[in-house]
Formats: structure tokens, sequence, C-alpha cells
């Protein structure tokens, strides 16, 4: 019986890698095993009608290099032969995409499964330390990534392999701890079911764009203060520059929620290999993570912050990330431990 993970799952090159997220569409096609991807300018998905005809427009028509097969990163639940996107009016349909598109293998997974890839394939030069510790190179990692939302996946090093595991992590609960959060508490909106008495702070509802200005008309709401910005980029940037003090504030916050979320993170997968910042948010406020809130919230887990102190932390400065995980596991797949069972169709 053939193994879920597929760790010897050798896709025939040439292979479409693709990172399809609410917004925007990265693409680039492997040649073979030894090479580097070779991308194609960032499709906005709202420009096509169909996954199929942004690729064969923006990819196909502009090579004459035809894949055989394709590895695609999703923003959504993978589940049947139809998988719509959580932000995105595409429907990706694998049998369809073969038919059309003249492929042998399509094969679909989370696109925080494709940060975890990239996390356990990262040089150096593609990741910036937050703080001075270094970790053990081949231990578990956690990858989170404040954007649209709070995407967050698990790289567990087993048997010789990295495995990346994938979930809703994004969604814990956070709730206040010092003086300064119990006065801003009041002023955030909690996630509600329907039917339920009382709404709760979800990590998402912090540590994501939305997040960012969450925040900020906590911190006017608290302070009786009248809000100027509109926008998270206008709040990270006023912040940066130290232009405005409740932006300032707003940052700080971002980030100790950010520490406290990565640190419980961390304990959960015992990551001593290190916790990765993904996404834009993280590379854009580079400089607020390096200042002591972030680390100083990461570690203080007692009775464990000793072990904290030892685990590393990361931005993961890779402009194309998740395109560059898919390529090492199509390159490699016997380094990965990935789960292919109702994920990966044959024509």
């Amino acid at each position: 019986m053939q193994s879920p993970f597929d760790t010897d799952l050798h896709l025939p090159f040439p292979i479409l890698i693709g990172d399809i997220g609410g917004t925007n569409a990265r693409f680039a096609i492997l040649k073979d095993a030894y090479g580097d991807p070779r991308p194609f300018p960032i499709v906005q998905t709202a420009d096509f009608p169909t996954i199929e005809d942004a690729i064969q427009r923006t990819v196909l028509d502009k090579t004459s290099i035809q894949p055989r097969s394709t590895i695609l990163a999703i923003a959504g639940p993978i589940n049947g032969d139809d998988i719509p996107l959580t932000n995105c009016p595409w429907v990706v349909r694998p049998r369809q995409m073969i038919a059309d598109l003249n492929m042998s293998d399509v094969l679909v997974i989370n696109d925080f499964e494709a940060q975890g890839l990239a996390v356990g394939s990262l040089a150096d030069e593609h990741r910036e330390p937050i703080g001075s510790a270094t970790g053990e190179t081949l231990a578990s990692r956690v990858v989170l990534g404040p954007g649209t939302g709070l995407g967050v996946a698990g790289l567990v090093h087993a048997q010789h392999k990295w495995l990346p595991v994938p979930g809703e992590g994004g969604h814990i609960d956070v709730g206040p701890r010092t003086p300064r959060d119990y006065a801003i508490w009041p002023f955030l909106t909690p996630v509600n079911d329907p039917g339920a008495a009382i709404g709760r702070i979800s990590a998402e509802e912090l540590l994501s764009g939305r997040g960012v200005m969450n925040i900020y008309r906590a911190v006017c709401g608290a302070e009786g203060q009248s809000e100027l910005f509109t926008q998270p980029a206008e709040v990270t940037s006023a912040g940066l520059a130290g232009t405005n003090a409740i932006a300032a504030e707003t940052l700080s916050l971002f980030t100790t929620y950010l520490g406290r979320v990565a640190g419980d993170l961390a304990l959960v997968f015992m990551a001593k290999g290190g916790v990765y910042l993904a996404g834009g948010i993280s590379q854009k406020i580079v400089p607020a993570l390096k200042k002591p809130e972030f680390r100083t919230a990461f570690e203080d887990k007692a009775p464990h912050s000793a072990l904290m102190r030892a685990i590393p932390t990361y931005v993961v400065t890779h402009p194309l990330a998740a395109l560059a995980g898919l390529a090492a596991y199509a390159q490699t797949p016997a380094r990965f431990g990935l789960e292919t069972e109702g994920r990966h169709w044959r024509g």
C-alpha cells in the first residue's frame, strides 16, 4: 500500500509551480531538477476569470516550455475535485487542468505548507535574524505570516525529513495581560459565532492587516482620540517614523502580541530550530521587530523563559518564498514528508 506521504513522488519535468492567494498569483517553471525556477510576472487574480485562463495567458503563451505537471499552493481548504479559494472567485479543478492544459499530474497543497517547505530549505541570506539566539539547525520550526489573515504552519523534523503541518493556528485566542491591554481590550470587536453570547479575540484579529487597524482604533478609543488613519500601511509607516504617538504605540503593541503568539507556537511545536515570520507585513516592520518588545514577549513564558531565550526568530526575506519551497520539494521530494492523499491527481 502506497504511503499517503509519497516521499518518493517525482513529478515529471518541466513543472509549473504556483502560489495562489486571494489577491495575487505567482507562477514559475522548473525546467529540470537542477536549475533555478523561472518566475513570471505577478498576476492579479481579479484580472482573469479562471486559473486556467491566467496560466494560459501569462505563462504558457509567454514561453515555449510546456509543463508536464504542476504543484499549486492555495489559500483555501482542499477537499474534493473542486477547490474554491477563500478570498478569490477562482476554483481550482485539477482534472479540468489536466485536460485543458495537457498535463499528466496536478498536486495541490495549502499555501502555508509551501511556506513551511521554504523554511526547511532557506539559505541564510533569505532570513533576517531577530535577536541573538542561533538554535539547532535541524530541529523543528514554526512559520507564521501576518498578512490578509494570519497563516500558521509547523515544520517537524523527524526521520531525516521535514514534515510540514498546516493548520488554522491564526484563530487561537489571545487575551489581555498588562494594564494597557485591559484598557484597550474593551474597544476591540470580538469574533462571534451565530448564537454565541460572548465573543473572543483571535490572533488573526490582531496580527493581520485588519489587526493593525483593530489595535489602532482600540488605542484611539482608549485615549479618546479621533482616528487619523484608514489603512494599515499608514499606521505602520507613521509608527516606524515616530510621527504619530498612537501609531507608534499600535506598532509596539502589534510586535508585542506577535511575540506572544510566536512564543506560544514555539512551545507547541518545541521549535528549537526557530520561528520564522513570513509575509509582507513582517518584512516591512523589521526595524520595529528588532526593538526589545518582540523578543521580550516571545521569551516571557515562565517557567520556560530559559528555553525560549535559546530559540531563534527570523523574518523571511525571500521575495518568492512559497515558490522557493515548492521548487525545493519538486526537485528533492525525498527531503520532505508531504501528505499527498486526496491532493494529487493523475491524468
